[in-house]
């Protein structure tokens, strides 16, 4: 029973020991590298000034700048067909051609008698001219020409009714007719779209109403082409404001001359508020601690450990408004070794102080997170 607790001391003991030695080793690497025994490698980066945006981010669905789906104006058999899927085609371009026999000849009775009337109004006035016609029968001529034109209008109408063309430029759906197959008012031909220019409409919350005018720089991505990106412009602000919501409809501008976006794609918009230029640094520089943002400025080679007022932050690097001037280095690697402040510091990969090889640190030194 004694040789058990005597060996059970001796191991307390053991422990104990190693535990002090082990304490006062980090006390000394430590004191080390803040007063001149070691150097902590580390990595740094100079304070550079950089373009900062205000964006406003919203998802938006695109949508044609003209849209149309082509349908007779009347009911007829279909006679020719002038077109093919996905055709790009200009305004007035014949696309269906209805059964129009009857309507010209009709055109063409309307014509003639038109020609007639002419005719005979030109006799009637040659002959008042000469006295041998009075002027009402002048004016009733006139008359009869006026009713010949009508009647030539309405032709030519009911002609135009059975030649369906596009009405813009742009591009064309599928087709959905086929000659001699007899359609109604009711039947979609195929749909054009004129998507030289796609409109972007989004939502975006009330708050940032102050923030949007007409003409505005607009970025949109979608995930067909995720390595591109889309300029545009802000062409209309909603008038109104949805009480449900509380989000006012946007609709941007974006230039598709190569006709890669179409209509209903689903778009991630970014708006440019406002743009700026600012001293920034790299994200990983930043170090937090209570409640504040720190960082380590390479001054003559030591690390200075200074409090810094930061900004807007964007994906691998943030705005820096007060504590650093432009030029100067801050630590990004191996700020978790540097402590407080005070630490002697070199790049790494650099010749250590008293000729250490290049990579090689000194007993006491490493690299850090």
């Amino acid at each position: 029973m004694a040789a058990g607790r005597v060996v059970l001391i001796a191991v307390l003991v053991v422990l104990v020991a190693a535990a002090g030695w082990l304490f006062m080793q980090d006390d000394k690497g430590g004191n080390r590298g803040r007063f001149g025994g070691g150097v902590v490698a580390v990595v740094s980066e100079p304070v550079v000034m950089r373009e900062f945006s205000d964006i406003v981010e919203a998802l938006g669905t695109a949508s044609a700048r003209e849209s149309v789906t082509l349908t007779p104006r009347v009911s007829d058999t279909v006679r020719k067909v002038a077109f093919e899927d996905g055709q790009t085609v200009k305004k007035g371009d014949l696309l269906v051609a209805l059964e129009d026999a009857e309507e010209q000849a009709q055109l063409d009775e309307a014509r003639a008698v038109l020609f007639e009337a002419q005719n005979q109004f030109d006799r009637t006035e040659d002959l008042v001219t000469r006295g041998n016609a009075s002027t009402a029968a002048l004016d009733t001529q006139r008359r009869v020409v006026q009713e010949a034109k009508f009647r030539l209008e309405a032709a030519e109408a009911r002609m135009a009714d059975r030649r369906i063309v596009a009405p813009f430029d742009g591009v064309l759906g599928l087709r959905q007719v086929s000659e001699g197959s007899l359609i109604t008012q009711n039947n979609p031909i195929t749909t054009i779209d004129a998507i030289d220019i796609i409109n972007v409409d989004f939502s975006v919350p009330e708050r940032f109403i102050a923030t949007l005018a007409r003409g505005q720089q607009v970025n949109a991505i979608v995930e067909a082409y995720p390595d591109r990106i889309f300029n545009g412009t802000i062409k209309t602000i909603d008038s109104r404001v949805d009480p449900i919501t509380r989000s006012v409809i946007v609709r941007a501008e974006v230039n598709n001359d190569d006709r890669s976006l179409r209509p209903g794609l689903l778009m991630a918009v970014e708006v440019i508020s406002r743009t700026w230029q600012a001293l920034s640094i790299p994200e990983q520089s930043v170090v937090p601690s209570g409640g504040r943002a720190y960082v380590f400025v390479s001054k003559d080679g030591v690390a200075e450990r200074r409090e810094v007022k930061l900004g807007i932050r964007r994906p691998g690097y943030v705005e820096v408004i007060e504590g650093l001037a432009e030029g100067e280095r801050v630590v990004t690697e191996g700020t978790m070794r540097l402590g407080r402040a005070g630490v002697r510091i070199r790049e790494a990969g650099e010749a250590a102080p008293g000729g250490g090889r290049p990579g090689q640190q000194p007993q006491g030194a490493g690299e850090g997170a």
